[in-house]
């Protein structure tokens, strides 16, 4: 497997592409993963690699090969482009010593990892597997990046050269089949496999956590948890705290624009900034908000659909999506039955919908039971890694690659 982000990244893609080459270790596999330096969310390179330029360590039975690269602490196209270009070029000079695969599977976004994934498939003539998570060409013109439209082009490039050399494809969700499509890839060869909830469920009293967290009971808290990158546009998040000072804000986590933000912020005293929960306290910090928001900006449509989605199922309480209704992640709001949508970058309709989840708490306690409802219907881990065993085992039972028709072994 080819994936930038592993663990110990503990949000974002990481801990999928963990859980799935753990799964496949746990059943026998010989696994070997290709990730880049711990960075995100927070785009700090993890102290504990600091002046590593290779590392070969194992983690849950996997073998993890890491190669050093770029850390942009400011996102621009050009820093996104130098990140990537060094993922490449590293990965490509030194790619992982191991017996040959019987086929190879990489997780997008990441276009380094895209490519050099295809590149380790065609030199073992094996079956080359992308997982879209996310679509960095789209997401350059819509995240609203400086230079974005240049890079959305060279990425889209990119992400052609790779997908066209798939055996098949897997894609999170269905808004993404039309981009995948227009990539050049046949629609017969592409998957549904959708992520899964992979926390725990919330053990620890409301009350209890909320106390610790120093959340009085009397005040509404509007949680926000995970990277605060560019496409997220929390901006609307810190206005509509400054609109009310009787409802509590929180920004849990890091990312590339938490500086930024938190300089927005300076004179609203209803809104924190946390760093992101361990693990194991994740669920409860979650279960303990009133009210989860996940925000795009307006032009966020089809690349990306947050994998915080899963985690805010899995804690039952009610999600307030702000992002576009015509999206992938409003799309799977209105699935779940678990939340409620308002318009992308509107401050007082997001706070308008925070009042009336308050006036009302046994709605809103309803409307968060249909998470849990959700995660165990579509979402559970066993049946996110039962889509992607099935994944793998139809590339192997077919035997060849798309274009090669080489024979496996």
């Amino acid at each position: 497997m080819v994936s930038t982000n592993y663990a110990p990244e503990h949000t974002g893609i990481g801990p999928y592409a963990t859980q799935l080459a753990e799964h496949w270790a746990a059943r026998g596999a010989d696994i070997h993963v290709l990730a880049g330096m711990p960075h995100y969310p927070s785009w700090r390179l993890d102290p504990d690699y600091a002046g590593r330029w290779r590392a070969r360590e194992s983690r849950g039975g996997v073998t993890v090969h890491r190669r050093r690269h770029t850390v942009p602490a400011r996102q621009t196209a050009l820093r996104r482009a130098l990140f990537e270009a060094s993922l490449l070029c590293h990965q490509l000079a030194a790619p992982p010593r191991m017996p040959r695969p019987h086929a190879v599977v990489a997780q997008l976004p990441s276009l380094a990892g895209a490519v050099a994934a295809a590149r380790i498939a065609h030199r073992h003539r094996v079956p080359f597997v992308p997982v879209v998570q996310d679509l960095m060409g789209a997401a350059a013109a819509q995240s609203g990046i400086s230079g974005g439209d240049k890079a959305a082009a060279v990425a889209a490039r990119a992400e052609r050269y790779a997908l066209g050399r798939a055996a098949l494809v897997g894609v999170i969700h269905d808004t993404f089949r039309p981009r995948v499509e227009a990539l050049g890839v046949d629609p017969s060869r592409i998957r549904l496999v959708p992520n899964w909830s992979h926390v725990e469920r919330p053990s620890r009293p409301r009350g209890e956590t909320r106390a610790r967290l120093g959340w009085p009971e009397g005040r509404q808290v509007v949680l926000h948890s995970g990277n605060m990158g560019l496409k997220q546009g929390l901006e609307v998040l810190v206005d509509a705290a400054r609109l009310d000072p009787e409802v509590d804000f929180v920004l849990m986590g890091d990312g590339n624009q938490r500086t930024a933000l938190e300089e927005r912020a300076r004179s609203v005293p209803n809104l924190r900034f946390l760093p992101a929960a361990e693990t194991a306290d994740f669920p409860d910090v979650l279960a303990a908000a009133d009210v989860l928001a996940v925000t795009q900006r307006a032009s966020v449509l089809d690349m990306s659909v947050p994998s915080k989605l899963t985690s805010y199922f899995a804690a039952g309480r009610p999600v307030l999506a702000s992002v576009a209704a015509e999206g992938g992640t409003a799309d799977e709001v209105r699935r779940s039955g678990a939340g409620v949508l308002v318009p992308p970058e509107d401050p007082a309709a997001l706070l308008n919908a925070v009042r009336e989840l308050a006036a009302d708490p046994g709605a809103a306690d309803r409307l968060g039971a249909h998470g849990p409802a959700y995660v165990d219907e579509r979402l559970s881990r066993a049946a996110g890694l039962g889509r992607l065993d099935d994944l793998l085992a139809e590339v192997l039972d077919r035997g060849t690659t798309v274009h090669e028709g080489v024979r496996r072994t």
